[in-house]
């Protein structure tokens, strides 16, 4: 087994399995630097007992937001002695693996984990990251991105050759989160109840409240046709910048019970909201991937995804409908048709919901055996 070393900005739910996974393919090292996913905290205790992998921290060195420097680095190569070195994005820490390996301190070939979907590639989001990303590509051995569509970008603009780029979409595993069933479906018909949701099409968000989601102007898009509805509910789970917006707009639109914002949940208290939905929806204006989509298809839920997510990818005519957001009329003409195609909620069992999510298994092993 090579040995491979990952540095990277910390543990979320949706890389347990991915990271489990190159446990088995290589020998793992992993440097988190935070103790937590800096703008979204997670249980990291119950993350933390699933993992399968050597892991420690480098927690000194300065940031601002979610750029930082971690000191140490070096210190930590020579420790661990890897074959290969992954970085994240075009970070500082990346370039400093760029530079210490140009000024011959370390050997070993270099890469790094490129989140950014299609339109984001196209549409690089400041100057700084365009030079970052111009310094960088060619100084790394290999690209890690979610897509197909994402690597050929990389192979016709910067004439990267296939081999280079290790398109690895999120591998969960649909047997784990949908383990523990029956506690699954207990919670989620309390939260049936308790929302009156039985004889309804419910509607899921699941995420942060920030701008980039753009829920208020997907609330705004679709009100005119909400307030028609007898029948139809939009659930947004979770919480952040955007909440106090969100429920001036629902107060002032009069969609109390239309609009449900129930809070922030994760894990076996997430779940069961997608177990008490019709269909999902990712309205983002901005998003380099949305793995909330995963989990979505994973409880069986078609998904009404914003075109601008790399995780559109995943959405073909089975599993749900693509969308542009920004354009309103749009928007409202195909959210109608994704409702006629989505059921309402009756008895809650998870049997009725199979996985829509594909085996990116084989994929995942195939693609990672390029490091070499």
């Amino acid at each position: 087994m090579k040995k491979l070393l990952l540095i990277h900005p910390a543990i979320a739910p949706y890389l347990v399995d991915q990271f489990n996974h190159l446990s088995e393919q290589f020998d793992l090292e992993v440097i988190f630097i935070f103790d937590n996913v800096w703008n979204h905290k997670f249980d990291q205790s119950k993350l933390m007992a699933q993992l399968k992998f050597k892991y420690s921290y480098l927690l000194k060195g300065p940031h601002y937001k979610g750029r930082v420097f971690r000191f140490g680095i070096l210190r930590e190569i020579r420790k661990s002695n890897p074959d290969i070195i992954i970085g994240y994005e075009y970070s500082f820490i990346t370039q400093y693996l760029i530079l210490l390996k140009r000024l011959g301190l370390i050997k070993q070939k270099l890469g790094s984990t490129i989140d950014d979907s299609i339109d984001i590639c196209h549409h690089i989001q400041s100057k700084i990251r365009f030079f970052a990303r111009q310094n960088s590509v060619h100084q790394l051995d290999y690209l890690v991105v979610f897509t197909s569509e994402v690597s050929k970008y990389y192979q016709d603009t910067f004439k990267l050759k296939e081999d280079q780029i290790i398109v690895s979409p999120i591998l969960q595993e649909p047997e784990r989160l949908r383990s523990n069933g029956e506690e699954l479906e207990r919670i989620a018909k309390q939260y049936s109840q308790k929302y009156q949701l039985k004889g309804k099409k419910v509607l899921l968000f699941v995420g942060r409240f920030i701008p980039e989601k753009a829920l208020p102007k997907f609330i705004k898009t679709i009100n005119d046709f909400l307030q028609e509805q007898q029948k139809v509910v939009l659930i947004l789970v979770g919480d952040g910048e955007d909440r106090q917006t969100l429920e001036t707009l629902v107060r002032e639109k009069r969609l109390e019970k239309t609009v449900l914002l129930p809070g922030r949940y994760e894990g076996q208290e997430l779940y069961p909201w997608y177990l008490c939905a019709s269909g999902f929806v990712l309205p983002s204006t901005y998003e380099p991937y949305g793995a909330v989509v995963n989990e979505a298809l994973i409880f069986g839920l078609k998904t009404f995804c914003s075109l601008y997510a790399g995780a559109s990818s995943l959405i073909d005519t089975e599993k749900g409908m693509l969308f542009d957001p920004l354009k309103e009329i749009e928007t409202v003409e195909k959210f109608k048709y994704f409702l006629d195609s989505i059921d309402i909620i009756e008895e809650i069992d998870m049997n009725d919901k199979p996985s829509l999510m594909s085996n990116h298994q084989e994929i995942f092993i195939k693609e990672w055996s390029k490091l070499k």
